[in-house]
């Protein structure tokens, strides 16, 4: 990655670093620097500043009392039961969309995050530049999701769920190296976006919600895939 301006690296640093981790590329007790760390990414210090910072919230990293962070080790149970969290509270999100009925706007706001998905799919390939562009649509079509429930609990419950390990939808996976698996991942995981729409476009609230939870479920697949050597031990099925 070469050096580019913060904004336009920060969820490229975040993702490269959390698949380093699951995978065991950084491994538990090892000690990370901004320096050394901004140089093996091939970007300025600042986004891995911001990205050590998230990484501490989301339970990877453990802050060291003088300088830098540690890796620390993340039971694959953390992982599975936030996930499952997340997929049965944004489920009953998406199934309140339905029963409360949906809106124009939101509508319009799970459309768009649909066509401008489909055009960066539409070349086979992910570099840096395109995961960051994939972590903000992602973004605003979860956030979408929960805030047109209009159910302020399912969002103050997600909001406490965001500090455990990998339980953030922003909690995505990167790795430069194998460029086609990450295309094929979140490919599917778009395709999976398009049939939760079209459910709730079709007045099927108990579909959209299962699906929503099927989306969650293929988010851990990939995380056990990816952590079957790293530092995340024993995920279990949900």
């Amino acid at each position: 990655m070469r050096k580019t301006h913060m904004n336009k690296d920060k969820h490229a640093v975040l993702s490269i670093l959390r698949d380093k981790i699951l995978s065991g590329a950084l491994q538990q007790g090892d000690r990370l620097a901004e320096i050394p760390t901004a140089d093996m990414l091939g970007v300025s210090r600042t986004p891995v500043r911001i990205a050590f910072r998230a990484l501490e919230q989301e339970g990877l990293l453990t802050k060291l009392p003088r300088r830098g962070y540690q890796v620390r080790l993340v039971s694959g149970d953390e992982i599975a039961d936030a996930v499952e969290v997340r997929g049965a509270l944004e489920g009953l999100a998406t199934r309140q969309i339905v029963e409360k009925g949906l809106s124009d706007d939101v509508l319009d706001t799970l459309t768009q995050c649909l066509t401008e998905g489909d055009e960066l799919f539409k070349e086979r390939y992910f570099n840096e530049e395109k995961i960051q562009d994939y972590v903000e649509i992602n973004r605003r079509f979860h956030d979408c999701l929960v805030q047109g429930s209009q159910n302020n609990a399912i969002a103050m419950a997600l909001q406490m769920n965001e500090h455990l390990p990998m339980a953030s939808v922003n909690a995505l996976v990167f790795n430069p190296e194998q460029t086609e698996r990450e295309y094929e991942r979140l490919y599917y995981a778009h395709q999976q976006h398009h049939a939760i729409v079209q459910a709730i476009a079709s007045g099927q609230g108990a579909r959209a919600e299962a699906l929503m939870k099927e989306h969650a479920q293929a988010a851990l697949n990939s995380y056990k895939q990816i952590s079957s050597h790293g530092v995340v031990k024993t995920v279990r099925s949900v």
